[in-house]
Formats: structure tokens, C-alpha cells, sequence
């Protein structure tokens, strides 16, 4: 593994203690013979750096990120983060989901770089890149020690997570809370309980995550709900995205905010490799709607914000759409409505640009 010569650059963006590596040369290799943890290997390193920039290219709505963990035991065959797993010499498959790297040091490095001179108290993310509360958390325990750091430090800060640990920590969030801004959204995409269990094996069912979002809005910590990925032709139907949004409602969700599967390289290869086994028959209809491209057509994307938005009105949820979104171009062609979508919104899709006040288009991108 190449870790003696790698930027954090390749991460998330560019180092905050400008370290010439991102690790020590010195790794421990451990593996756990637990039902949990069997098949997986983890890498304990000592980070040289523990807050990254993000870069501006990236269009989010915070500059700075946390990410004690790297590869993630989720398994989601859609993630994003997946090639960032070779910059280690790992693959972006299944490496991603078994070689876990540990950043034991993060709460203390933590610590020291908010005390630098040059911190200056921005608004830190977490879980942007990989989950901060996926299985290795519940015995590295990384997260306590941060979130007393960032408590201490009054800095604001926000997670995003599949993982119901998160409720583990509920009391240090509440406490965070009384001192500083916290965010805090739950990821739950897929309703259907066996299309989740095949595409994103290893996180935690999603009547389990909307459950942890409920427990959290009770405590009085407000967590909205990331419905992402909507997964083209498997969980786009007006019904599913109805039950989801229906089942985000009932949870208090302080907001809703959907995303389309994006297929960046590494997650594309990986995606489609399920996909042919699991869905043969829908191999062209995803090589039509996607072509090479990452991002599904702009008016694809318009569709299901609008449903959602309209959905999520109907349910009395907060918001349909954050702030920490960014807006997608109108289409500067006539597409092909994607196939199997139903009459209704290729009609509607037809309709754009006759005036109709529309809810404006929404896409994050940090899945």
C-alpha cells in the first residue's frame, strides 16, 4: 500500500495540517473472529491530519470534514466513496467493504487542531464520505471522544448516518446541542426491506434506521431524513416513494431530501456487477438512462424532487428540500423520458416550461 506517500487530497480535499502523508508509516492489522466482524480486516493508523477541506468543486454546503474511517462494512453497492478506497492500493469492491482503516488518534488529533491559532470555528460534516457509525465504531468507540471535542470546542457540527449506533451517543449530542449547532440526518433511501438487505447488505435495516430518527426528534435533537439513493426502476415507482415518505413522516423528520443514485467510477463497476445479477432484464434500460455519465438527465432528477416535495407536503414533513442543496439545471435538451416510469410523468415532464410554478429542483451530492 502505497500510504507512506498519500495526500489527504485524495480523501476529501486538501490537508489542514499540510502533513507531507496522511498516515504514520506504523499500521496495526487486526482481525476479530465475531459474527460481526468476521471476513473483515481492520487497519489502525495514526492519522496525521483529522479535519479536511473539502473542495470547492465539490458544491456542498461545508468546507471542512471528519472522516475517522475509510471503506465501510455498509456494503452499499451504490457508494460514492468507493474509489477512494484505491488511492490505498485497495479495490473499490469488496476491499472497500472489508479493509476498514481505523484512524485510532482521531478524538485527540481532534482536539489539538481545534485549538490551532488558525481553526476558526466552521461548521464541521461528518459521515460525507464514509459512515462515521458503520460497524467498526462500536468497538474502535471513536466517535464519543470527537463529539466531546467538538463540545468542548463549541463548534458546530452535523453527521449524516445509516447506522443506528448513533443513538449510543444521543446523551453526548444533547449535551453538544446546549453549546453549539448540531445537525443531524438519517440515510434511508429504500424502504422495501429485501432490496435493501440485497443492495446495501451490511447497514442496519431501514425500519431500524427510521426508528433512530424517531428516538432522536423525541430527545428533542432535530434529524431529518437523506432519502438516498431513489434507485431508478427499483425504488421509483409513486408508490414506494410514497410509503417512504409516508414512513420518513411518522418518524417527526425535520426535513426530507431525496437523491438519485449517482454512478461515479467505482461505484458504477461495482453497481452494475449487482445489477446484471440481480436485474438482468434492467441492464438497458440503466445504460439508456445513464449513457456513460454519473448523474441521471436533470429532468429525471427534477421528477422525483417534485414528487417528493409534493409527497412530503401531503405527510406534514418539515421541508422537502435543504438549503445544503444545490439546484439542477434545466434540461437543454428534449430527453427521452426514461422508460417504465409511468404516462403520468413523462406527461408532466412534457408540461415543463408552460409556466406552472414548479418546486425547484434539487440534488446533493453526497451520495
Amino acid at each position: 500500500m502505497r500510504w507512506d506517500t498519500l495526500r489527504l487530497a485524495g480523501e476529501a480535499g486538501q490537508d489542514f495540517a499540510a502533513a507531507p502523508a496522511l498516515f504514520d508509516l506504523a499500521s496495526v492489522t487486526r482481525t476479530f473472529d465475531t459474527p460481526g466482524f468476521r471476513g473483515m480486516t481492520f487497519h489502525e493508523v495514526h492519522a496525521k491530519t483529522i479535519i479536511s477541506k473539502v473542495p470547492e468543486a465539490s458544491r456542498v454546503p461545508f468546507r471542512w470534514t471528519i472522516n475517522p474511517y475509510r471503506g465501510c462494512s455498509h456494503a452499499c453497492r451504490y457508494c460514492f466513496a468507493r474509489n477512494t478506497h484505491t488511492y490505498l492500493d485497495f479495490d473499490a469492491g469488496r476491499d472497500f467493504d472489508t479493509q476498514i482503516v481505523v484512524k485510532v488518534n482521531a478524538p485527540e488529533l481532534l482536539r489539538r487542531e481545534l485549538a490551532a491559532a488558525r481553526w476558526r470555528g466552521e461548521h464541521i460534516a461528518m459521515g460525507t464520505n464514509v459512515d462515521c457509525y458503520q460497524r467498526a465504531e462500536g468497538r474502535y468507540q471513536l466517535m464519543p471522544g470527537i463529539i466531546r471535542a467538538l463540545t468542548e470546542a463549541a463548534n458546530p457540527f452535523s453527521i449524516l448516518t445509516k447506522g443506528t449506533l448513533v443513538l449510543r451517543d444521543i446523551d453526548l449530542l444533547a449535551e453538544a446541542a446546549e453549546v453549539t449547532e448540531v445537525g443531524l440526518n438519517v440515510s434511508v433511501g429504500i424502504i422495501d426491506k429485501e432490496l435493501s438487505r440485497l443492495i446495501e447488505s451490511g447497514a442496519p435495516a431501514p425500519e431500524r434506521r427510521l426508528a433512530a430518527c424517531a428516538a432522536l426528534n423525541q430527545r428533542g435533537l432535530a434529524c431529518g431524513v437523506l432519502m438516498g439513493p431513489v434507485v431508478p426502476y427499483l425504488s421509483d415507482s409513486p408508490a414506494e416513494l410514497d410509503r417512504a415518505v409516508r414512513e420518513i413522516a411518522a418518524t417527526g423528520a425535520t426535513h426530507v431530501s431525496p437523491i438519485v443514485l449517482h454512478l461515479r467510477p467505482g461505484a458504477r463497476e461495482w453497481f452494475l456487477a449487482w445489477l446484471r445479477e440481480h436485474h438482468p432484464e434492467l441492464v438497458g434500460p440503466y445504460r439508456d438512462l445513464y449513457g456513460s455519465r454519473a448523474y441521471a438527465p436533470a429532468a429525471y432528477q427534477r421528477r422525483i424532487c417534485e414528487q417528493v416535495a409534493e409527497l412530503a407536503g401531503k405527510y406534514h414533513v418539515g421541508r422537502a428540500t435543504p438549503r445544503s442543496a444545490r439546484r439542477v439545471p434545466a434540461a437543454r435538451d428534449a430527453r427521452r423520458w426514461p422508460p417504465g416510469l409511468g404516462a403520468q410523468r413523462r406527461d408532466a415532464a412534457a408540461g415543463e416550461g408552460s409556466g406552472s410554478a414548479a418546486p425547484e429542483p434539487v440534488q446533493l451530492t453526497l451520495l
